[in-house]
């Protein structure tokens, strides 16, 4: 009979105690604490923003860096009305050894300087030269003849004009050549005077033996025969000074020395 009465009982206390365990409420951990960096880590940590452009810029060569501050500081000419031709080919640009060379015009290259060679347009030109593959552009004044290399080179600038518009590491690029009215100074043809140029010639006997032969078939010109930073070269200064002259002599003139060219070129 005892156990009659304790089996109910001891039933529901195990009743009991399922229910209980089935309600307890399981509470989560609290939350990590935040940790503030400390002075001294926040300062050794690198830079994410504009100061990383700023480190990225500082680690680049000096030359560059130097290179970049000549192209953006050297003053540009200031053309005046609309260009007068347009001119489409390829710029080079002065080597150093020019440096401090006398120009056509009389004056001194300056390498940081804007300024270009040009072999037809006055002395004094200023013009627009456009880098064909980034459409920079920069004004430069013609204060030099050439280049003599090539047909399809129609100017070499100096070196800060070249870094300015991309041509300096690429060494040669196709260029749009605005040129604007030259400068008017009395006395001087705007015609111009031509002569006509041989060159480059590897050897000075190449050279010799050329102006000897031109002397006897223009008796009339004034011939001479020079060194030249790119080799040897004649010049011929016709009696008639006209750029349909010195076009009709260059047109007839057979050079037998590869590479050797004639070319037309304005001395005013």
């Amino acid at each position: 009979m005892l156990a009659t009465v304790l089996l109910p009982l001891l039933l529901l206390a195990l009743a009991g105690c399922r229910h209980k365990n089935n309600s307890t409420y399981y509470q989560p951990p609290p939350p990590l604490p935040s940790i503030t960096p400390t002075r001294s880590a926040a300062a050794a940590r690198p830079p994410q923003s504009s100061a990383g452009n700023q480190s990225a810029a500082s680690r680049a060569t000096p030359s560059a860096s130097a290179s970049a501050a000549t192209a953006s500081t050297a003053p540009q000419p200031t053309p005046h009305g609309k260009p007068v031709s347009s001119e489409v080919g390829l710029a080079s640009w002065y080597v150093p050894t020019y440096a401090n060379a006398k120009a056509a015009d009389g004056s001194i290259y300056d390498p940081n300087a804007m300024t270009a060679a040009n072999r037809e347009l006055p002395m004094g030109s200023i013009v627009r030269v456009t880098n064909l593959a980034n459409n920079e552009s920069v004004f430069v004044r013609i204060t030099d003849h050439g280049p003599f290399v090539g047909y399809d080179r129609i100017i070499d600038l100096s070196l800060a004009a070249a870094k300015a518009i991309g041509v300096y590491r690429a060494g040669v690029a196709k260029v749009r050549v605005e040129a604007y009215a030259p400068p008017v100074h009395p006395g001087v043809d705007p015609a111009g005077k031509w002569c006509v140029q041989i060159g480059a010639f590897p050897t000075e006997a190449d050279a010799v033996k050329l102006k000897n032969q031109l002397l006897r078939r223009y008796s009339t010109a004034k011939v001479i025969q020079f060194a030249g930073s790119t080799g040897h070269w004649v010049r011929i200064d016709p009696l008639k000074d006209d750029r349909a002259t010195a076009s009709q002599i260059a047109n007839s003139i057979r050079v037998p020395v590869p590479g050797a060219l004639p070319y037309i070129v304005r001395l005013n």
